[in-house]
């Protein structure tokens, strides 16, 4: 079992959360570079660490390296004016938003402690979130062809998703997550196409929307943090 540090970075800009995630996955692709050099010289091999990271940012729009910046619906004085900012970053697929009221996580993990598949990874994080939804009495799945996870059709209502996913790896070492939307603002989804997905019968959602009450992030974390535990069969230390 791989023991895992829980970070909890609160409000955090996104552009300084980027630039602490990068710095971790470094340091642990520079352990596994020492412990190649180390295991061929019959050497002790230096240990590994793992994070897990949850965190919020202010309004913000990202686009992944496969995106296309049509899904942007802003100028850059829209943006402004919305008090919101805009990074072309490193991780996989399309536009998204992040704000307050999401929970954002970011593992940085080291996958040959764990298992060399990045497609099980994807699933995994999905798992974490619709395990996380049952618990509140929702009952959440994959949509064929995307990643991330998803609301069925209902009363008049379209497929709707309610965590978006996308991840960077190096090495087998990742980076970047999932976004997990618990009470945010989604006026703010109207000046995108989420993820890229132009769709009439989807549309984007929240646990507050869903449910109808209001609901403690905090609470939504400590389930999180259990299934994490669970699926990835890791202690959070």
């Amino acid at each position: 079992m791989q023991k895992v540090e829980f970070q909890d970075w609160g409000m955090i800009d996104y552009a300084k959360a980027w630039e602490q995630q990068q710095s971790m996955l470094n340091e642990k692709v520079a352990i596994k570079r020492a412990n190649w050099d180390r295991k061929k010289n019959g050497l002790e091999l230096l240990s590994q660490n793992h994070q897990l990271i949850f965190c919020s940012h202010p309004h913000v729009y990202t686009l992944g390296k496969s995106g296309s910046l049509d899904n942007l619906l802003l100028s850059e004085n829209e943006l402004i004016e919305k008090n919101a900012t805009f990074h072309k970053i490193n991780r996989g697929g399309d536009i998204t938003y992040h704000g307050p009221g999401q929970i954002v996580g970011y593992p940085i993990l080291d996958l040959e402690h764990f298992f060399t598949d990045v497609h099980r990874y994807v699933r995994f994080l999905e798992e974490m979130i619709i395990r996380t939804l049952a618990d509140y009495g929702l009952k959440a799945g994959r949509e064929e062809g995307y990643t991330g996870v998803w609301l069925p059709e209902r009363a008049n209502q379209p497929k709707r998703k309610i965590c978006a996913i996308g991840v960077h790896l190096s090495r087998w070492v990742t980076m970047h997550g999932f976004a997990f939307n618990v009470k945010p603002d989604l006026n703010y989804f109207k000046n995108i196409v989420p993820c890229g997905i132009n769709e009439a019968d989807k549309d984007v959602t929240s646990l507050e929307q869903e449910l109808g009450k209001e609901i403690d992030l905090e609470k939504v974390k400590e389930h999180l943090r259990k299934h994490f535990e669970e699926i990835f069969q890791a202690e959070l230390i």
